[in-house]
């Protein structure tokens, strides 16, 4: 970076001036920090292969070696658990989660089949099934994610798949964290895998002698978990995954109006997931950017994750724009996972918005609310994939199928115009498909 590019940097947060950025710069400034795959997938496809031979033994192994829990049983049918007991504080708490996510994940329900007479005796239709089997993946590493569970159990329930896998790493003494337990049996799973890491994608996707093979993986996790599912979803395993995704990330845009120590605590919220998430704020005209800089440290300081977050805030920085359209610009290039509008008259931003996993409109919509139970789901594109890939949602445990039939009319009406484009074409058994049906020559 050139030094008229950069206005300051403290030991906070970088800032930047849109205007100042030639390409080149504003290239490096949009890229996330640099994950190895190479290296990463050379350490998972070891385990990926031992767990495809060696089955639940396998999964023993690397849980004891990564995670130091002898396990007894590797995957269990979830009535053979105990319920657990939690104070009635917390399960109130996410049953209105799981309240909220049931009822925005039911309103995706296609209310009736598509149905196209596309011209007379030809009707075309889509209909909608369950993927049969799917494996979530539940994070349990530096932090518990109960919140996962259900972002994830609650649409395959509602979906309708069969069987519901839930991978989660176990605690020391080799069970299950009692409020992911909770909020899975409220959700429908059907199976729990004690088990993390890539060991764990690895048994969800070949299957073991306990655990059921899946036909999809979804779910957030490290970068071990997501080469595992990248490279499963290549393999002769034959099982899809959700998404690409890197570490989390939140762009928040901020007007002179935003409450300053509302736009610290939404920057740190996704800092404290990890050292290599990013948080970028894109400051509008008359914000107060030394008064920010010093409430993120505040703030920063008190929180039990400092330390992670401050390594989270090393690679994050300020973007200063000087319009509405600068902003959404750059949030467009950024394609964040989250995306905070802190602004006036918020709503009117949305028509401007292309690419995130998932928009925070107006002062009164923090990120935490998503995370959690506003009834958006939280896995999200990251890393720049929101471009092109949307967040979990009903239809990520669902297939479509389509469906036509003819009558003999229609068959008449659309016959010949198969017929000539497989003359065309030069696939003479298509071309008699039609015309023998037709006594045509």
């Amino acid at each position: 970076m050139s030094a008229g590019a950069v206005a300051s940097v403290d030991e906070t947060l970088k800032v930047y001036h849109l205007n100042k950025l030639d390409a080149s710069q504003l290239k490096t400034v949009l890229a996330r920090p640099r994950i190895d795959f190479s290296s990463i997938l050379n350490t998972v496809a070891p385990i990926v292969e031992k767990v495809r031979q060696e089955g639940d033994d396998a999964v023993k192994e690397f849980t004891s070696r990564f995670d130091r829990v002898n396990l007894q049983s590797v995957c269990v049918r979830i009535e053979d658990l105990p319920d657990p007991v939690l104070p009635k504080d917390i399960t109130d708490a996410f049953d209105v989660a799981y309240a909220n996510i049931k009822a925005f994940h039911e309103a995706q329900q296609q209310q009736r089949p598509l149905e196209v007479e596309t011209m007379p005796g030809v009707k075309c239709r889509r209909v909608t099934r369950p993927i049969g089997a799917v494996g979530v993946y539940v994070p349990g590493g530096t932090a518990v994610l109960p919140s996962s569970t259900l972002m994830l159990s609650v649409p395959a329930r509602i979906a309708g798949c069969q069987t519901i896998v839930m991978a989660t790493p176990p605690r020391p003494d080799g069970n299950i964290t009692p409020e992911v337990l909770y909020c899975a049996k409220k959700a429908g799973v059907t199976h729990v895998l004690k088990a993390g890491g890539a060991q764990a994608v690895a048994a969800m996707a070949w299957g073991t002698g306990s655990c059921p093979k899946v036909d999809k993986i979804l779910g957030p996790g490290n970068q071990y978990v997501t080469a595992a599912k990248m490279l499963l979803q290549n393999s002769e395993a034959m099982v899809a995954i959700d998404m690409p995704a890197g570490p989390s990330e939140v762009l928040v845009i901020a007007d002179a109006a935003a409450p300053l120590p509302h736009v610290a605590a939404d920057l740190l919220s996704q800092a404290e997931h990890g050292p290599d998430s990013q948080v970028v704020l894109v400051a509008l005209p008359g914000v107060d950017l030394a008064g920010l800089q010093a409430e993120v440290r505040r703030q920063c300081d008190a929180l039990p994750r400092n330390e992670t977050a401050r390594k989270a805030l090393s690679h994050s920085y300020v973007v200063q724009v000087s319009s509405r359209e600068e902003a959404c610009s750059f949030s467009n290039m950024y394609a964040p996972e989250h995306l905070i509008v802190n602004v006036e008259d918020a709503e009117s931003w949305l028509p401007h918005l292309d690419n995130a996993g998932s928009v925070f409109l107006g002062r009164w919509t923090p990120e935490s609310v998503g995370d959690y139970a506003s009834g958006t789901n939280h896995v999200l594109p990251t890393y720049g994939y929101a471009r092109m890939y949307s967040g979990v949602s009903l239809d990520s445990f669902q297939k479509k199928m389509t469906v036509q039939s003819l009558s003999y009319e229609g068959l008449q009406n659309l016959g010949p115009s198969v017929a000539k484009m497989a003359e065309v074409e030069g696939l003479e058994a298509h071309r008699r498909a039609v015309t023998l049906r037709l006594g045509m020559a």
